[in-house]
């Protein structure tokens, strides 16, 4: 199994207990600084006034990115519906970027319609990255016109109300599959919603939140101390994916059909008519 370290930590909270954005422009260290200015150029000479703002997330932002292998993970927000806009330019710009620049492993880039963000009469993923975990790096920050949020069942729902269908994807999309790229994808994508899913089971108990593998990973284990080492093992997976389809199906059938079962449990109880977006 991959060793895995200590890395990663819990949201910090208000006296209120809704999450504050700990990512800052400050924390991004000057070896990314080049990579997000030229990304944010892509976005500006393709959309021109079709763009409204453009964020970036995850591990850069919160000066926790590890060099050569972070990824740069980017939002932009659209004046018109995604599906108008022009997007054919997209995966050469990644594979160009991604080539040019050797202090991120991937880059994405991702487009969201602005009518879309600013609904939020119920809980959507996108706004809730802007407001908890994103920075602006072009446009007007939505950020202040967006709701506050907790770790709560709103928020664990996300990761569970689908996970059912994740895992029966991510088996078929595996089954007879011998492209390696696109199994490790498919490995570190599934492995990495497992590993949230076990948090959002404890998400009411505990109130936290992390976007963190590892520390999700302990905090789960504290309560399934019996299903430890297989979200340890999921954990691995996440971070070091395997090209073996077969051994990630073998994985999912044990622990994804024992996650599905507990989720169901988890949705009896927070969310019986399995609502896709709770009310916030």
């Amino acid at each position: 199994m991959q060793k895995v370290k200590n890395i990663g930590l819990f949201f910090p909270t208000d006296h209120e207990g809704y999450l504050l954005n700990e990512s800052s422009l400050i924390k991004v260290q000057p070896a990314f600084l080049k990579i997000i200015e030229k990304v944010t150029a892509y976005y500006k000479y393709n959309l021109w006034e079709q763009l409204h703002s453009v964020y970036i997330r995850g591990s850069i932002p919160r000066g926790l990115a590890i060099y050569g292998v972070s990824d740069l993970d980017t939002i932009a927000i659209s004046t018109r519906d995604t599906s108008e806009l022009n997007l054919q330019w997209v995966n050469r710009a990644e594979q160009e970027l991604t080539k040019e620049f050797h202090c991120v492993s991937d880059i994405e880039f991702s487009f969201y319609h602005l009518k879309e963000v600013m609904e939020t009469s119920t809980f959507s993923l996108i706004p809730f990255m802007l407001k908890t975990h994103s920075i602006c790096v072009y446009g007007e920050d939505l950020s202040s016109h967006l709701p506050k949020y907790k770790a709560d069942k709103t928020l664990g729902n996300e990761h569970l109300v689908n996970l059912e269908d994740q895992i029966k994807q991510a088996k078929e999309d595996l089954k007879d599959n011998t492209d390696v790229a696109d199994i490790l994808d498919c490995c570190g994508w599934i492995m990495k919603i497992i590993v949230r899913a076990g948090l959002a089971l404890v998400i009411e108990k505990e109130n936290k939140y992390t976007r963190d593998l590892f520390p999700a990973y302990k905090l789960f284990s504290t309560y399934y101390p019996e299903k430890e080492l297989q979200m340890k093992q999921a954990l691995a997976y996440a971070i070091d994916p395997v090209e073996n389809a077969n051994e990630i199906v073998d994985f999912l059938d044990g622990i994804g059909t024992w996650m599905i079962r507990e989720a169901e449990k988890w949705l009896q109880v927070h969310n019986p008519k399995k609502q896709r977006n709770l009310a916030i």
